[in-house]
């Protein structure tokens, strides 16, 4: 049987609040803009995740299990389900209780950390993992990279992971004659299986179904299967891998997308070689046909399909070294209020919002971007990063007061030790007891209060973007 394998990103960016005359990232308060974040939220829930999700299970049950997706959900967007939308994160609960749902693993935090940090990739992927395992009773085999970033150097790491297959983009420059539908194996990591996106028949779906100017308009799904089952002959797989708010939200109701992806699987299953598989199905039934070389990092973002969405300008570069420059810095301080808050500063959205190559991809880089310009991103995140370098700087001077109060304490003890002989009374004697145990229990760190962070806020922002690096290190 030649597999059908249906993948879906999930992710929800968040928006950073625009007020700076207080932005607190410490225990105070929150630097997001709830009140956007719930209210896109909300709206492309009931455009999209509410709906879909009733077509893929209804899918279900009609074709008896014989109709099976997988979904790549952040962290990130896992948590605003939780804050904002519970409805739809139980809807997908239901859905991996059919048994026919698989959630692949990905970053926590959608973010750039395999291209700066293996220690962090690894642990924003194992946070990922734990929490399907929480909300979904599913380990994920499958990895999913951040906007499907992928190089050699990546699946090295993945494979040392454990685990069984990885899905990438099928970018022509590095399939050259190859087709993107039969399972590799990277070069250096013959343990792990590549499944490549069939971008052109994805994009079908994805970006063209509404219009009307594409000779293939309108897309109807008996066509499509039959394109499907043409492009599959004598081969392993199909992956079609898209947006998930391609129903619904990137292509309207209107335009039918709900109706076509409705009849698609029965069309699909009419052909008696043809039926659906997850990606890991795919890993299992099908050995590697031969070693794929990516050495060069490629993605499934724009025409040119490599980082240039997120990386290459000087905004986005100096961004990045910033933010992954304070790795050291704020995992030293334990507190995990303040680390999550890192964290959610390295999605890969803020760096996406800063890109100046607009060209034929404008209009998909604005999409949902709260921003009028790359520079109006730019500047509002190095002020997001500088409040954060700020309250670091004050659990470090807080950490030295309460090290400095104690070393004095100790030296009071053995002063106070040293004067006591064999003949002291019983009431000295408690004096120095009392004495040890507040040396055993020092009082707790001074918590920054909002008023005193007002007091001391300092009071600088970026008018303009014509110096980053000199900015940045002030």
């Amino acid at each position: 049987m030649k597999g059908i394998s249906f993948y879906f990103q999930v992710h929800q960016p968040f928006r950073l609040r625009k007020d700076f005359n207080f932005f607190s990232i410490g225990p105070d308060g929150r630097y997001e803009d709830d009140k956007s974040n719930a209210e896109i939220l909300k709206k492309v829930a009931n455009n999209c995740y509410l709906p879909t999700n009733q077509v893929l299970l209804n899918l279900i049950e009609r074709h008896q299990g014989k109709f099976k997706i997988a979904f790549s959900i952040s962290g990130t967007a896992l948590e605003q389900f939780e804050l904002y939308a519970p409805d739809v994160l139980e809807s997908f609960k239901k859905l991996a209780k059919t048994g026919c749902v698989e959630f692949l693993a990905e970053t926590y935090y959608h973010s750039l950390a395999s291209l700066f940090s293996e220690s962090e990739f690894r642990m924003q992927v194992a946070l990922h993992s734990k929490k399907i395992e929480q909300l979904f009773g599913q380990t994920p085999t499958t990895f999913r990279n951040t906007e499907l970033i992928y190089n050699n150097h990546i699946a090295k790491i993945v494979e040392s992971m454990g685990y069984r297959a990885i899905v990438a983009e099928g970018a022509d420059r590095v399939l050259d004659w190859r087709s993107p539908n039969y399972v590799y194996h990277p070069l250096g990591a013959p343990n792990v299986s590549l499944l490549l996106k069939n971008y052109k028949l994805s994009d079908d779906v994805a970006f063209r179904f509404s219009n009307r100017g594409w000779d293939g308009w309108p897309l109807l799904a008996g066509k499509f299967a039959k394109d499907l089952h043409l492009s599959v002959q004598g081969k392993h797989f199909v992956g079609l891998f898209m947006d998930y708010e391609t129903f619904g939200e990137h292509q309207w109701r209107d335009t039918g997308i709900f109706d076509f992806l409705d009849a698609l699987p029965g069309e699909i299953l009419k052909y008696s070689d043809m039926g659906f598989m997850t990606p890991t199905e795919v890993a299992k039934a099908y050995s590697p046909i031969s070693e794929l070389d990516i050495h060069g990092l490629v993605s499934w973002a724009d025409l040119e399909r490599d980082v240039s969405a997120w990386l290459g300008n000087p905004l986005q570069d100096s961004a990045a070294q910033y933010v992954f420059g304070m790795e050291k810095q704020v995992l030293a301080t334990h507190n995990e209020e303040l680390i999550h808050a890192w964290r959610k500063l390295q999605t890969s959205d803020h760096f996406y919002y800063m890109c100046i190559k607009y060209h034929n991809d404008g209009d998909v880089h604005k999409y949902f971007n709260p921003y009028e310009t790359p520079y109006d991103a730019f500047i509002h995140y190095i002020n997001a990063l500088h409040q954060l370098r700020w309250y670091l700087g004050q659990l470090s001077e807080n950490s030295k007061t309460d090290s400095a109060g104690e070393s004095s304490k100790e030296k009071a003890s053995e002063r106070k030790t040293t004067k006591t002989t064999t003949t002291t009374k019983v009431d000295d004697k408690e004096k120095v007891l009392a004495g040890e145990k507040t040396k055993a229990n020092p009082s707790a760190k001074k918590e920054v209060t909002k008023k005193e962070v007002t007091k001391k806020m300092p009071n600088k922002k970026m008018s303009d973007a014509k110096s980053v690096d000199r900015y940045i290190l002030n």
